[in-house]
């Protein structure tokens, strides 16, 4: 157990990875919360403004912060290596999700972190949307006749100029897409299998843009539609028909709709991630649940792939 374990000092945190997420999300939730201490940032292409700044985690380590743990948000691919860097410095880890590019990766870093007695966290912040938990509670007492999902954004809106999403690894229209797969997993306990999938992929490119998966929790049937080229209103809907009426989970999770009835919450994901985390690293513990990666990854070994027109910005 760490000095900041025992003391409860705040701990000491650099983020890697000053990319749209780590500038909307992570940086404002680190701020907000008095049990961290954002001591620097590392990025090859950014910087954060009044803190130390470095290219890479090699220069980050030989700094000597004094930290405590990092928060990676840098792409998937790539990420392996830098987890890995960190547990050796001693470093307990947060991973922005998807936690790494592959199913294995993800297992020698979790072996790694056990191994070392470092924390290990892989974030699914949509499960931490305001809607999730009461209907995670609701659905336990019913019985489920089926689920669906769409999931429907503008990858120009929402992640304009990021090639890397349509590249090997990037994972496509899957990068929002596995935020609903987190939710769905979350809210519907059970063993979940892709029986399945049509991939669309544009011409020139790695990974799809549009996406069909026929899936189940046990014997319950699930359809999910994700679409990355969605103009006009965007749609992140979950529908869940049990024998007891209609739960609906709109806008990513923040809106629960139960038979007509409607309750929204306010926007608390990544302060609920960095609040989880703080528990774990207090608690010398772990979190790592790989459930809505391995759907993903199963989607890409059963897909009849189709091609569609090349994709421009």
């Amino acid at each position: 157990m760490s000095d900041a374990t025992r003391s409860e000092r705040p701990l000491r945190l650099a983020v890697i990875g000053i990319g749209k997420i780590a500038r909307d999300q992570h940086l404002p939730a680190i701020a907000a919360n008095p049990r961290f201490t954002l001591v620097a940032a590392v990025s090859r292409h950014a910087t954060v403004d009044g803190l130390p700044n470095y290219h890479d985690i090699d220069d980050l380590l030989a700094a000597d912060h004094a930290l405590d743990a990092v928060s990676i948000c840098t792409p998937p691919v790539g990420r392996a290596s830098i987890a890995m860097a960190a547990i050796d410095a001693g470093l307990h880890v947060m991973l922005e999700k998807p936690p790494a590019a592959t199913l294995s990766e993800i297992a020698r870093i979790d072996t790694h972190a056990s191994a070392a007695g470092r924390t290990l966290f892989t974030t699914w912040h949509s499960r931490e949307a305001a809607g999730v938990a009461a209907a995670r509670s609701w659905l336990a007492d019913r019985k489920v006749l089926r689920m669906t999902i769409d999931w429907r954004e503008d990858i120009r809106r929402w992640h304009p100029g990021q090639d890397w999403i349509l590249d090997a690894g990037g994972f496509g229209v899957f990068d929002p897409g596995i935020n609903a797969l987190s939710i769905a997993t979350r809210i519907l306990p059970g063993a979940w299998t892709v029986d399945a999938a049509d991939l669309h992929v544009p011409g020139g490119r790695m990974s799809p843009l549009v996406a069909d998966l026929t899936m189940a929790c046990g014997d319950i049937p699930v359809t999910a539609g994700f679409d990355f080229l969605r103009q006009g209103p965007q749609q992140w809907d979950i529908v869940v028909e049990t024998d007891a009426g209609l739960l609906k989970l709109r806008e990513g999770g923040s809106v629960l709709e139960i038979d007509g009835v409607v309750t929204r919450g306010a926007d608390a994901e990544y302060p609920g991630l960095y609040a989880a985390f703080e528990r774990l690293v207090r608690s010398g513990t772990s979190d790592v649940d790989v459930t809505p990666l391995r759907l993903v990854a199963d989607a890409f070994l059963l897909a009849r792939r189709h091609e569609m027109p090349a994709f421009s910005w």
